[in-house]
C-alpha cells in the first residue's frame, strides 16, 4: 500500500533569506548545487521510498531499438482543479531493459496492442532523483487490466456515438448487388492476403472486375489512409457494385486501427456496400459492425462473392430449368387442347353436314311436288300453245287460201277482160302461187310438228330424271 505523506526534519537551508530579528550583516553562505540535489534526492529517498501505482497517460514514447536498450516514457495526467482550471502533470519514467522484456510481452498479450503514444495506462512506479538528470519515474509493474478496461470503454463509447448517428444499421440497409462482379479494392498491393483473395477470385468460374485502391492498412496512419481510399472511391462509385477492406494477417494489435471512430463512421456512412475481410477469427472491430458484411478473412470475402454468383446461377439455372418445363407442359397442354378441338371441329363438320344432307333432302322432297306442278303447268301450257298454233296456222292458211282464190279469180277476170291471150301465163302463175302456198303450209306445219316434238321430248326427260329421283 501507499504509504501517507510525512514530514520529516529537513536540515535549515543555509542560503535562505535571514529571519526577522536577526543581524542581516553577516553574508548568507552559499550551498553548492550538487549539496542541494543531493538533498533533495536524499528527502525523496526517504519520503518515497516504496513505489505507487499511478494513471497516466502516454504522451511520448522511445521503444529500445536494440537488445539491452531501455524504454523510455513521458507520462502526462490532465485533470480540473476545484477552482475550475486545466492542471497539467508531466513526468519521464523509465522501464530499464530486463523489465521491459519481462513487461511489455504480458502487456501485448492482455491488452491485444504494444506500449504507444496516446494510451492510458496503470503502473507501479518508484520515485527516483538523480543530481544530474532530475527527477523520474522507474517502472516496477504494468496493470493491463486497466488498459483493458480503458480500451473497452473507448469501444463502448464509440460504438454509442454511432448508434446515435444511425451509423451501425446503415450499412446493412443498403441492397447488394445480385451480381457484385464491379469491386472497388482497399488494401495494400503487397499484403499477401490481397493475394489470396485476387487468386480465389481467379480461379472461380465467374470473371470480376477489380480495382485496387491502396492504402496502409497497419499503424495509426491507417485510418487516414483508408479514409482517402474511400473518398477517391466515393468520386467514381457508379462504377463499382461493392467496396472491399481486406487485410492478410497480422498481429492483433493491428487491430486497433480498425476501431477507429473516424474510419468507422466513413464506412458507416459510405452509399456502396462495404465488404470487410480483416483476417482474424476470434476478434471483430469496430469497421465490422459498421460495414454491410463482415468476414474473418479475404479469402471468406471472396469464397462468399463467388459463392454468391454461383448461387444466383444455380437460382438462373433453376429458373431456365423451371421455364422449360413450364414451356415443355404448355406445349403439351395446347397440343391436346388442339387435338380435343380438332375432334370437336370433326364432330361438328360431320353433324352440321348431316344436318344440311337433312335440310337439302327435306327442301328437294318439298321441292319435287313443285317440279312437278310446274311441268304440269309448263306442259298444259305448250298444249295450249300447240292448239293456239294450229288455229293460228290453220286460220291464216285458210285467210291466204282465200286471198288466193280471190287474187286468182281477180287475175282471171282481168286476164279475161284484159287478154285472152295471155290465160295460159295466168294459169300457169295460178299455179305456181298454188304450189308455194301449199309449200308455206307444209312448213308451217313441219315447224309446228318440231315444236311439239320438242315439247313431248323435254317432257319425257323431266320424266326420266324423276323417275331416276
Amino acid at each position: 500500500m501507499q504509504k501517507p505523506y510525512l514530514y520529516a526534519y529537513m536540515p535549515p537551508l543555509y542560503n535562505r533569506r535571514p529571519e526577522p530579528g536577526l543581524s542581516a550583516s553577516q553574508p548568507p553562505v552559499a550551498l553548492p548545487l550538487a549539496e542541494l540535489l543531493l538533498r533533495v534526492k536524499q528527502s525523496l529517498s526517504e519520503r518515497f521510498a516504496d513505489s505507487y501505482w499511478v494513471v497516466a497517460e502516454i504522451a511520448d514514447l522511445t521503444l529500445p531499438r536494440f537488445d539491452g536498450a531501455h524504454c523510455y516514457l513521458t507520462l502526462t495526467d490532465q485533470h480540473q482543479t476545484g477552482r475550475g482550471t486545466q492542471l497539467k502533470a508531466q513526468a519521464r519514467a523509465t522501464i530499464w531493459s530486463q523489465r521491459y522484456q519481462q513487461l511489455a510481452p504480458v502487456f501485448e498479450e492482455h491488452t491485444g496492442q504494444p506500449l504507444r503514444a496516446g494510451l492510458k495506462i496503470m503502473l507501479r512506479v518508484q520515485v527516483k532523483f538523480h543530481e544530474q538528470y532530475g527527477l523520474s519515474l522507474d517502472v516496477v509493474a504494468l496493470d493491463p487490466t486497466y488498459t483493458v478496461g480503458e480500451l473497452a470503454r473507448q469501444r463502448l463509447e464509440t460504438l454509442r456515438k454511432l448508434a446515435e448517428k444511425g451509423l451501425l444499421e446503415r450499412q446493412r440497409a443498403l441492397p447488394l448487388a445480385l451480381a457484385p462482379q464491379r469491386l472497388a479494392i482497399i488494401s495494400s498491393p503487397t499484403a499477401a492476403g490481397f493475394q489470396d483473395f485476387v487468386q480465389q477470385l481467379e480461379e472461380s468460374a465467374y470473371a470480376f472486375s477489380l480495382a485496387l485502391f491502396p492504402a496502409s492498412m497497419q499503424g495509426e496512419e491507417s485510418p487516414g489512409s483508408i479514409r482517402a481510399a474511400l473518398d477517391a472511391i466515393r468520386k467514381s462509385r457508379q462504377h463499382f457494385d461493392a467496396v472491399v477492406v481486406i487485410r492478410g494477417g497480422g498481429s492483433k494489435t493491428d487491430l486497433l486501427a480498425f476501431d477507429d471512430y473516424g474510419l468507422a463512421a466513413a464506412i458507416g456512412a459510405f452509399p456502396l456496400p462495404v465488404l470487410t475481410g480483416i483476417g482474424h477469427e476470434r476478434d471483430e472491430a469496430v469497421v465490422d459492425l459498421t460495414a454491410h458484411l463482415a468476414l474473418k478473412t479475404p479469402t471468406a470475402v471472396a469464397a462468399f462473392l463467388a459463392d454468391r454468383l454461383a448461387r444466383l446461377d444455380a437460382v438462373y439455372d433453376g429458373y431456365a430449368g423451371r421455364i422449360r418445363e413450364l414451356a415443355l407442359q404448355q406445349l403439351q397442354d395446347a397440343s391436346a387442347h388442339l387435338d380435343r378441338l380438332g375432334r370437336r371441329t370433326h364432330l361438328a363438320a360431320q353433324g352440321k353436314l348431316e344436318e344440311h344432307r337433312g335440310t337439302l333432302h327435306q327442301r328437294v322432297r318439298a321441292t319435287a311436288p313443285l317440279a312437278r306442278a310446274r311441268l304440269r303447268q309448263q306442259e298444259v301450257h305448250l298444249t295450249q300453245q300447240r292448239h293456239a298454233l294450229q288455229r293460228a296456222a290453220h286460220h291464216a292458211a285458210t285467210g291466204q287460201q282465200r286471198r288466193l282464190v280471190h287474187l286468182g279469180l281477180t287475175l282471171a277476170r282481168r286476164f279475161r277482160r284484159l287478154h285472152r291471150r295471155r290465160r295460159e301465163q295466168l294459169l300457169a302463175r295460178r299455179y305456181q302461187l298454188q304450189l308455194v302456198a301449199e309449200r308455206l303450209l307444209h312448213r308451217a306445219e313441219v315447224r309446228l310438228l318440231e315444236k311439239l316434238a320438242q315439247q313431248t321430248l323435254g317432257k319425257d326427260v323431266l320424266l326420266t330424271r324423276e323417275a331416276f329421283r
